[in-house]
């Protein structure tokens, strides 16, 4: 069953890969975190400024310490209070790059991603001069529906619970349309092509289901 399995997300990969090349993103097909790893090295050259969107997959590949020891990260996890969180967040948006996960990828070449505070989808809107965005195909899905509907009755509750958010998506498991404070879905974006002023995405498919 496992083989199996392997066999059906290495399809799935490559296909949402041939997808988004169409629209213009430039994609890079992995098997594994640790070749995902070496891939997201290679593209950053030594000293660049770095920005990070809040990513399991991320955290799971230890970039974040390389991050502080080969490159000039804006580092949002050393803050001693959340205004500097926040200003180091803003100060991100000048970065070389971006490098953030998402929370889902439609068969019609869009990138889905919802934040609580912004910082990530503005990142992928404008600002750093590239970035380079990281996913598990557990994160395909058809359409736009499917999408709002993987962020609402998953990706949403279970980042809720892992950032300790108060919500009761965090009880329930599904969307409650909460008006609350910690509210974990506030600001989306819907990318749909991959390339615009000469800053161009870059998409880095990995063929096995990592993060939400």
């Amino acid at each position: 069953m496992e083989e199996i399995k392997k066999k059906i997300n290495k399809i799935k990969g490559q296909e949402i890969s041939e997808i988004l090349k169409k629209y213009n993103y430039e994609v890079f097909n992995v098997e594994n975190l640790k070749e995902c790893k070496e891939k997201v090295l290679s593209l950053i050259p030594k000293g660049s400024s770095i920005g990070l969107g809040g990513s399991v997959t991320i955290d799971k590949m230890g970039l974040v310490p390389i991050f502080r020891d080969q490159f000039n990260l804006y580092d949002r996890y050393t803050q001693p209070t959340w205004d500097m969180t926040v200003q180091v967040m803003r100060e991100s948006l000048l970065a070389d790059f971006f490098i953030t996960g998402t929370n889902a990828i439609t068969k019609n070449g869009e990138l889905v991603q919802t934040d609580s505070g912004g910082n990530r989808v503005a990142s992928f809107l404008y600002g750093p001069k590239e970035v380079i965005v990281i996913s598990g195909v557990n994160k395909v899905v058809e359409n736009l529906q499917e999408a709002f509907e993987r962020i609402r009755e998953y990706a949403a509750p279970l980042n809720s619970k892992r950032l300790n958010h108060k919500t009761p998506c965090n009880i329930t498991g599904k969307c409650e349309n909460c008006t609350i404070k910690q509210r974990i879905c506030n600001y989306t974006s819907i990318i749909n092509n991959g390339m615009r002023m000469g800053r161009k995405i870059k998409v880095i498919i990995i063929n096995e289901e990592v993060g939400y």
